[in-house]
C-alpha cells in the first residue's frame, strides 16, 4: 500500500469520527422553531433575470427533488446565485428540502450506501465491518434522524457550479455526490485548482449568509443548528425539522426529532445487500 493510500484512509477516518461527533452535538443543539413558511426555488428565480441550474434526478426512486428553502432565506439564495453569475458561473442546486420519508429512504439509497460501504472497505483494508462501525459512517454522512438533517428543517442545499459559458462543471475534486477522502471540504487530497475552487464558491456563499458543511464539500445552510455550531453561537437555531403540508404550506414541528430514521436492524440489512451488490460476499 503506498503512503498516500495510508494517508487517504487516515485523514478519511479522522474526518469521519469528527463528523459523527458533530451530529451528535447537533442532536443536542436547543431549536427554537420559527415557523417561517417555504419558498419554491424555481419560482423566486423565475423573474429575477438569475441563471440557476436544477438537478433533473431523482432523490430517490419515484421521487421528485423538492426545490424549497425557507422564505427568509430566497433573496440571500438569488443574491449568491446572481454573484455567481457575475463571476461567470451557474449554481446548480441538486438538493433542498427533504421530508423525513426522503431522508429515510437515502440512507438506504443502494447506489449511495453502497459508495459509502466501498470507501469504509477501503478503510478497513477489506475487512467486512460490524454494523456499528458502518452505522457511524453513515450516519456521518447521511442524516440518521430528523435533528441533524438540515434538509428536513427547510435550511440547507447541496449545490453544483456550472461554468455559464460551456456548461461544464467547474473542478471541485469530485462529483455531486462523492463519498470519499476527497469529500470533506478542506480535503489535501484533491489538486490545488479544486481547493482554489471550493475555497471561492465557499467564500461566495458565506458572504450571503451560508455556511459550509466542513464534511461535504457540496452542503451550505444557514440560521439552523449547524450554522450556530460552526459559529459558535450561544443563541437556540431559529429553523428546525419539520412536517410539511404542501397543500397549506402549513409547517409542524417533528415531534421526536432524535429518533432514528432507519432502525439498526434496517442498516444491518442494508449491509448485507451492498455486500453482495458489491460482490464482497
Amino acid at each position: 500500500m503506498s503512503d498516500d493510500d495510508h494517508a487517504g484512509r487516515a485523514y478519511w477516518a479522522q474526518q469521519m469520527d469528527e463528523a459523527y461527533d458533530f451530529m451528535m452535538r447537533a442532536a443536542a443543539y436547543p431549536v427554537r422553531e420559527c415557523g417561517e413558511p417555504l419558498a419554491r426555488l424555481r419560482e423566486a428565480v423565475s423573474n429575477t433575470g438569475v441563471e440557476v441550474a436544477f438537478s433533473e434526478t431523482q432523490v430517490i426512486e419515484g421521487v421528485d427533488r423538492l426545490f424549497y428553502l425557507r422564505q427568509g432565506l430566497i433573496d440571500l439564495f438569488i443574491a449568491a446565485a446572481r454573484e455567481m453569475n457575475e463571476r461567470g458561473w451557474i449554481l446548480k442546486v441538486e438538493d433542498a428540502l427533504r421530508t423525513p420519508a426522503i431522508q429515510q429512504g437515502l440512507a438506504r439509497r443502494p447506489d449511495i450506501f453502497d459508495a459509502i460501504l466501498r470507501t469504509v472497505l477501503w478503510e478497513t483494508g477489506g475487512a467486512v465491518p460490524e454494523a456499528d462501525f458502518m452505522t457511524r459512517r453513515v450516519l456521518a454522512l447521511i442524516a440518521y434522524c430528523p435533528k441533524v438533517g438540515t434538509h428536513l428543517s427547510g435550511s440547507a442545499i447541496d449545490i453544483s457550479v456550472l461554468d455559464r459559458d460551456s456548461g461544464d462543471e467547474i473542478d471541485r475534486g469530485g462529483p455531486y455526490i462523492e463519498m470519499s477522502h476527497r469529500t470533506p471540504m478542506a480535503s489535501p487530497f484533491v489538486s490545488e485548482a479544486a481547493q482554489q475552487n471550493r475555497r471561492a464558491i465557499t467564500e461566495l456563499m458565506a458572504r450571503h449568509g451560508f455556511v459550509d458543511y466542513p464534511y461535504e464539500f457540496w452542503h451550505y445552510n444557514q440560521d439552523d443548528a449547524y450554522d450556530q455550531l460552526l459559529h459558535g453561537a450561544d443563541e437556540p437555531a431559529r429553523y428546525g425539522p419539520i412536517e410539511w403540508d404542501p397543500a397549506t404550506n402549513q409547517l409542524t414541528p417533528i415531534d421526536d426529532p432524535t429518533a432514528p430514521l432507519n432502525s439498526h436492524e434496517q442498516i444491518e440489512q442494508s449491509i448485507r445487500e451492498s455486500l453482495i451488490r458489491l460482490g464482497v460476499v
